[in-house]
């Protein structure tokens, strides 16, 4: 049988990808990443027990469980000196209590919120955007408490299944919604009130030069007040771009400056053009309103 591989460009290869230092990709095993399909799996148990399990003996089995999974998990992580995964899981698990009265009033404000929803059962088991926010009320739990990778790699499979991309570390209020979802963009350093709507293609992100390294820990993305509804395709930039409470951006808006509170701003409507079509109207036989 002959090789596929001579010897030289077999050992050649072996030593290039086994390298141990200098590149980023050989930085990055040295820092040690969690295996990301046991994160996403436990992920995916965390929310169906969060937003799906209601009997108490159940509880009583699953959660010992997944609080020794998260420990495993951290054990393959680089944490900061002074954490210890034993504290790091206790403290996450005592506040699943809060992260569940959140997406509580989340699932009702999408209820309330959108005409087509039929029951609660709806939103919690089809609805994308709840999901992904479900998905980032969990992993920002851990982001908070100083978790490495692992609230990343949640959200971003979360934007992988959904197409809503939600930074672990953006703060975000009560009752929030968003309807549709695609293309939405949530970055790092957001803040975004209680009562706010968001529709698809919304990008929230930050006014950033080459050097991105250069504004770690800075806040470059915007803030929304309470009661603000942005709607579809508009982008917000910028870490001093704050838009007021109850304020209204319409489609495809974009803004760089604050806006003050109970604003609304739109793109002036584009001059449309109606020919008509004389002939095609004689061959159809139907008659051409004018709109």
């Amino acid at each position: 049988m002959s090789r596929s591989l001579s010897d030289d460009v077999l050992e050649a290869t072996i030593q290039a990808l086994s390298a141990t230092s200098g590149d980023a990709l050989a930085k990055a095993a040295a820092e040690g990443f969690p295996d990301r399909s046991e994160v996403v799996d436990w992920s995916d148990r965390m929310l169906a027990l969060i937003l799906h399990q209601r009997d108490r003996s159940a509880l009583r089995a699953v959660l010992p469980a997944l609080a020794d999974r998260l420990r495993k998990i951290l054990a393959t992580v680089t944490l900061a000196p002074g954490f210890e995964a034993r504290v790091i899981v206790e403290r996450f698990f005592a506040r699943l209590p809060a992260v569940r009265a959140r997406l509580a009033e989340d699932v009702e404000a999408a209820f309330e919120g959108d005409p087509a929803a039929k029951s609660y059962a709806e939103i919690v088991t089809a609805y994308p955007s709840l999901r992904a926010v479900a998905t980032y009320r969990v992993a920002h739990e851990l982001y908070r408490i100083g978790v490495p990778l692992v609230p990343r790699v949640m959200s971003e499979a979360a934007h992988a299944r959904t197409g809503i991309d939600i930074h672990p570390g953006a703060k975000i209020g009560r009752r929030f919604f968003i309807d549709h979802g695609t293309g939405v963009v949530i970055g790092e350093t957001c803040e975004i009130g209680d009562r706010v709507v968001i529709y698809q293609g919304v990008t929230l992100g930050a006014l950033a030069p080459r050097k991105g390294q250069l504004l770690r820990g800075v806040k470059r993305h915007p803030t929304l007040e309470d009661d603000v509804t942005i709607y579809a395709g508009a982008t917000i930039l910028g870490g001093e771009t704050v838009i007021g409470r109850g304020s209204v951006i319409g489609g495809n808006v974009w803004l760089t400056h604050p806006i003050p509170p109970c604003s609304k701003v739109q793109i002036e409507s584009p001059h449309l053009q109606l020919q008509r079509d004389d002939a095609c109207q004689e061959r159809s036989g139907q008659l051409l309103w004018d709109i």
